[in-house]
């Protein structure tokens, strides 16, 4: 009994242009001279060298540890000398540089010695972090760590195998299911057995018969039921939510994970590098790339991770009138600044550009209101309104209308009369969010720290004051039970100390004013005093006298 498929809203037809690129045979990219592998390859935190400039590494020896749970290693795509560690070009829209690990190859390739994995031995999360420290990353697009869409909390029964690729000229995921189907499949049985998922299901554009093919004759060797489904070709069926509605039927709610109603998806080319992961020990250092357009012979090719674009273009044969490369497909891809960027986990397609084939869009028009976009959004939003917040730079009002729930997969401007290009609006406007909320966060944080900072000089004030406190009390308690000598008095005490002294003092003057009885001292001494009081008396006398000076004239 065939499944039955729904539809989702929207999507668009636009030219395929496959059959250029899935009919030729894999080549491998030529080992590069020097090879340039970025430490930010994947969502999340950038992986930490842990080698140093002069160092000799070997194909598939770690050169960056990951940092933190949502981050994963980064490894030597062949054996050679460190010979810079820091910025350099990569493949980013912006152009700017990032920080690279650069080798400079000696070309005889040397293997880093590895060995399988017993996966079902192993304890869930040991099994995980081998994955993150082997560089296991989605290899859809999203370059999410495989190993934290391994460790759901929530259980997944049904596991989805993506295998729709429904951007134009882009191949490399069919050819890899025409030549690499059952170690797909054997990826697929240890995400299973992770997840723990009683439904696993693949699903294929039917614009893809040989892929399709392969799969189903895999799937009919292995010990568990694996569903093979063909999916109408429409863009952009290849996207996680849009495939799961076509399979299930079900719908993932805004703001939400797949996990959340017990679906988990993995990109083809993610269980291939699993099954390597865990049957050979080899880590993520080669993914397989289209390179199709404006090319000679346009193919799909083995590179390894931090081989320069330009090789590959070379190997697909460059020719002349080229006015640049995309890195993806026409729909979702962007622009590289410099053919000197390195291929890296996210590189599905380079795509060169001509003005025949590519030709310059018209100059965008004002918005007529058509709402052509709105009828192709898969997601079910609102693009015209969208575009109107993010312009006008509301962008509280944009996220009301769930401008997140967007995948920029350019179904509104791929249909829009007036040539807008309306995904660039949306990824300005997202882009503003993140930096606003990342000074937010920061301004939160010193005020954070400024409100401790004063909690603690309050508090530190007070536990000075309190023990101040303590020790008079203490003292006051020790003199009132044994009062010391030279204590000091209380107010009424001291009172009456003062009192008493001055009363002393004066009976004291007194004493000195009253003639003193001399009668019983011997004559000879009291003619002594009584001549020294006659002079005391003639110079007080004389002191109370008039000068000459001060009487009149």
């Amino acid at each position: 009994m065939s499944r039955e498929l729904f539809t989702f809203k929207g999507g668009v037809h636009p030219p395929e242009h496959k059959s250029e690129s899935n009919a030729r045979p894999v080549h491998a990219s030529p080992l590069p001279a020097k090879l340039v592998i970025p430490l930010r390859q994947h969502i999340g935190n950038p992986a930490k060298p842990v080698v140093g400039v002069g160092d000799r590494v070997l194909k598939g020896q770690m050169i960056g540890a990951a940092d933190g749970y949502i981050s994963v290693a980064v490894h030597a795509s062949s054996s050679g000398t460190v010979t810079a560690i820091g910025p350099a070009a990569v493949p980013h829209i912006s152009g700017l540089p990032d920080e690279c690990i650069t080798i400079e190859t000696d070309g005889l390739d040397e293997w880093i010695e590895h060995a399988p994995l017993d996966y079902q031995a192993m304890a869930p999360a040991d099994l995980r972090m081998r994955l993150r420290d082997l560089g296991l990353a989605g290899l859809g697009g999203a370059v999410f760590p495989s190993a934290v869409k391994l460790g759901t909390a929530q259980a997944c029964p049904t596991l989805i195998i993506n295998g729709g690729e429904c951007e134009p000229w882009i191949t490399c995921d069919d050819v890899l299911m025409r030549h690499h189907a059952a170690e797909i499949l054997q990826g697929a049985a240890v995400m299973r057995h992770m997840l723990g998922s009683t439904e696993v299901v693949v699903g294929i554009e039917d614009n893809k018969p040989e892929a399709i093919a392969a799969m189903q004759a895999a799937a009919r060797t292995l010990d568990f039921a694996v569903e093979v489904v063909a999916v109408p070709a429409i863009y952009p069926a290849g996207g996680a939510k849009q495939l799961i509605e076509i399979l299930t039927g079900k719908q993932v709610p805004s703001g939400r994970l797949s996990t959340d109603i017990g679906i988990q998806v993995f990109n083809v080319g993610t269980a291939h590098a699993l099954a390597r992961a865990v049957h050979h020990g080899e880590p993520l250092i080669s993914r397989l790339v289209t390179v199709s357009g404006h090319v000679l012979r346009p193919q799909n090719v083995e590179a390894l991770i931090g081989t320069p674009i330009l090789t590959l273009i070379a190997v697909a044969g460059d020719r002349d009138g080229t006015t640049g490369v995309l890195m993806g497909g026409p729909m979702m891809g962007m622009p590289m600044p410099d053919l000197a960027v390195p291929v890296v986990k996210a590189t599905n397609c380079l795509l060169v550009q001509s003005a025949h084939l590519f030709p310059p869009l018209p100059p965008a028009m004002p918005c007529i209101r058509c709402t052509r976009c709105a009828d192709a959004c898969p997601a079910e939003l609102q693009p015209q309104e969208l575009f109107r917040f993010a312009k006008t730079g509301d962008f509280g009002r944009a996220q009301e209308y769930h401008l997140f729930d967007c995948i920029e997969c350019g179904c509104c401007s791929y249909v829009c009369p007036s040539h807008i290009p309306l995904v660039d609006f949306y990824r300005y406007a997202k882009s503003e969010i993140w930096a606003r909320e990342k000074e937010k966060r920061a301004a939160d944080l010193a005020r954070e720290r400024h409100e401790f900072r004063q909690f603690r000089l309050e508090r530190e004030k007070k536990e000075k004051a309190e023990k101040l406190a303590a020790r008079a009390q203490a003292k006051r308690a020790e003199l009132a039970a044994t009062p010391a000598e030279g204590a000091a008095p209380s107010d009424a005490d001291a009172k009456k100390a003062l009192i008493a002294a001055a009363l002393a003092r004066a009976q004291a003057k007194k004493a000195d004013a009253a003639p003193k009885n001399i009668d019983h001292l011997p004559p000879g001494t009291q003619r002594e005093i009584e001549d020294i009081e006659a002079r005391r008396a003639k110079i007080r006398e004389l002191a109370h006298k008039p000068l000459e000076s001060d009487k009149k004239p």
